[in-house]
């Protein structure tokens, strides 16, 4: 644990200068989409990355009523990220009943039943309310790291089970909340996504831990997948700052000002021939770094 922390701290370092170094604002957009495709798949909800792009752009989308609620409910939940004291249980208890609110009835509110996820009976009901304050208690005094702290939560979150739906979406968009208070970066990694891909291994060390009577395995677990988070979006960053010509820039720049600037224009002001503008585009959008909205009579979006 004492070495991935220290691999953490140096990753979202170097992700920081990097960040700061360039302006990213898409980066956020992109990654969020990623996170809410990842912990909505974890769940059984497979409208994916483009029906959730679509829907934050305000297009209408095909879906069964459940799934595009389940979305809505998740985007609006996830908008908070950075407004959500971690350490306050009425702020869990408000993001449960945003992210559920038109898919349960008691949205917001502690389970009145009891449950069994699986192999693993959650507490009794008249016991989860007690159990929540004694955790947000925990949360608030421990003087833990927070990324061990974030782990723990989570973990111990998902063994309480405190809502009758909705438990994995809130125990992983908490750890985020708690991640975004160590450093502000965590809240547009899409560690949630990462977890998606290791979505077994991901139940085991749930239950390993539970079989083991204490989390440490889901903690190593949580800290790897938040360091491989960490080095791929560090990965995509540093590309976009390594790989950039002089010419690439240049068209950059100039779309920055000029958002509906033409390619025979570009060939103009940058100096080389239109067909050169074309193929440099064509490499600045499959990078991500520019797209087109609208088409033809359109204009150009800047994403770095």
């Amino acid at each position: 644990m004492v070495h991935l922390i220290s691999e953490i701290s140096a990753a979202i370092t170097t992700l920081k200068y990097h960040t700061d170094n360039m302006a990213l604002p898409m980066l956020r957009k992109t990654n969020r989409i990623k996170t809410l495709a990842g912990t909505l798949e974890i769940e059984g909800n497979y409208l994916g990355e483009e029906k959730i792009t679509a829907i934050l752009d305000g297009k209408r989308v095909l879906g069964t009523m459940q799934e595009l609620a389940e979305v809505e409910g998740a985007i609006k939940a996830y908008e908070k990220i950075e407004v959500y004291r971690y350490d306050e249980l009425k702020d869990l208890l408000e993001a449960h009943k945003i992210m559920m609110h038109k898919v349960l009835n008691d949205a917001g509110s502690f389970r009145t039943v009891n449950v069994a996820v699986g192999s693993h009976i959650a507490p009794p009901h008249n016991q989860v309310s007690t159990l929540m304050y004694q955790l947000f208690e925990w949360l608030g005094e421990s003087d833990e790291h927070l990324l061990i702290k974030s782990c723990v939560f989570h973990y111990e979150f998902e063994f309480i089970h405190p809502f009758r739906d909705g438990n994995g979406r809130i125990g992983r968009l908490w750890q985020s909340v708690i991640l975004s208070t160590y450093n502000p970066l965590f809240g547009i990694l899409p560690t949630e996504s990462i977890v998606r891909d290791h979505q077994q291994a991901y139940y085991n060390a749930i239950e390993q831990s539970t079989t083991e009577g204490e989390c440490t395995k889901f903690i190593e677990f949580m800290l790897e997948r938040i360091l491989e988070a960490i080095e791929k979006v560090g990965n995509i960053v540093g590309s976009r700052v390594g790989n950039l010509s002089d010419n690439q820039q240049k068209i950059i720049e100039i779309m920055k000002t000029n958002a509906k600037v033409s390619a025979s224009k570009l060939s103009d002001e940058v100096g080389i021939s239109k067909r050169k503008i074309e193929e440099n585009i064509a490499k600045l959008k499959k990078m991500g770094i520019v797209g087109r909205v609208g088409g033809t009579r359109g204009y150009w979006e800047v994403r770095q």
